[in-house]
């Protein structure tokens, strides 16, 4: 496996069935079932929102620094295995919240586990949409005396029906305060979802962006200023954007010589890690080895770190 950057995880999606049991046993939270059969066969989703139902049922289990520090270093331990060197992890504060968990315990936890790895790293705070504006606008301010625990922000869950551009006014403040800006956009929302990603939020990367592909004037934009994006290809399948993975835009991705990468979204739940991905698309889509280190290198010009960190990773992959 080539060295990579993982630019699109989010923490919350990495709990697998059997964290989730012991977490629950630990902090005396019900689950409809302890039987990991009976779990894992929950995770056959037909959308994004039947994901994020199951997804926002599990997290009640989170409760201390503990719980965030193991999930976090579970996350680590496996991303390592599969030769990611950068990780830019994304995490959502306002579900916790909403779980009436501490938000220094949910930093305390995730960065000592940040601390303790080997791995390159650092958090991006991420708003839920569908919460809306001044519920993120709140969630910014409630995070700033964290501040130099996070990089960025991010924009994500349910995509349809809302739109970035409501989200304008506390990514500006995000911009003041010297944070970097990524959204997830054109997952299941369209283009003009990545259009007013990057026009009315100034977002820096793209996070999914596959429809992005139904509008060649905006994929000449994101070639031409090499605009990244953060694909999922498990994930697209997993929640029937794509449907079968051999159907995926990946390949012409490329060959429109888009800055794209390889992500693993929610690994728990989409059917694999960062290498599982790349195993698939050999598998499935047959991409070759030099496409493999194309995506590679892609992904370290991506992240939000100096030059001279890019090129000692980039000098790995060779070619």
């Amino acid at each position: 496996m080539l060295p990579t950057a993982e630019l699109h995880i989010h923490i919350e999606g990495t709990l697998e069935p059997e964290m989730l049991v012991e977490l629950a046993a630990r902090n005396g939270v019900a689950l409809p079932t302890s039987d990991l059969d009976e779990l894992r066969a929950k995770y056959d989703f037909n959308d994004l929102q039947s994901f994020l139902d199951l997804y926002y049922a599990n997290l009640p289990v989170l409760r201390t620094d503990q719980d965030f520090y193991d999930l976090t270093s579970a996350y680590l331990a496996r991303a390592e295995k599969a030769g990611v060197r950068r990780a830019e992890i994304f995490f959502d504060p306002q579900v916790h919240l909403n779980n009436d968990v501490p938000l220094g315990a949910v930093f305390e936890g995730i960065g000592g586990a940040l601390r303790d790895s080997p791995i390159s790293t650092d958090l991006i705070l991420c708003f839920l949409r569908d919460l809306g504006p001044e519920a993120a606008a709140e969630t910014l301010r409630m995070a700033m005396p964290y501040r130099e625990r996070f990089i960025g922000v991010g924009l994500d869950s349910a995509e349809v029906g809302h739109p970035p551009a409501p989200f304008a006014e506390v990514y500006r403040r995000a911009a003041a305060e010297g944070l970097h800006r990524v959204a997830h956009a054109g997952e299941e929302g369209g283009p003009d979802y990545v259009r007013d990603a990057l026009d009315v939020l100034g977002v820096e990367r793209i996070d999914h962006g596959i429809r992005a592909m139904e509008d060649p004037e905006l994929v000449a934009r994101l070639r031409d200023e090499q605009i990244p994006l953060t694909v999922c290809p498990l994930s697209n399948v997993a929640l029937r954007t794509v449907d079968k993975l051999s159907d995926h835009v990946l390949p012409a991705m490329l060959d429109e010589g888009l800055l794209v990468c390889v992500n693993s979204d929610d690994p728990a739940y989409f059917g694999g890690y960062v290498d599982d991905n790349f195993a698939a698309l050999r598998r499935e889509l047959g991409i070759t080895e030099e496409q493999v280190a194309t995506l590679a290198r892609n992904s370290f010009d991506a992240c939000f770190v100096d030059d001279e960190r890019k090129s000692a990773w980039k000098a790995e992959i060779g070619g």
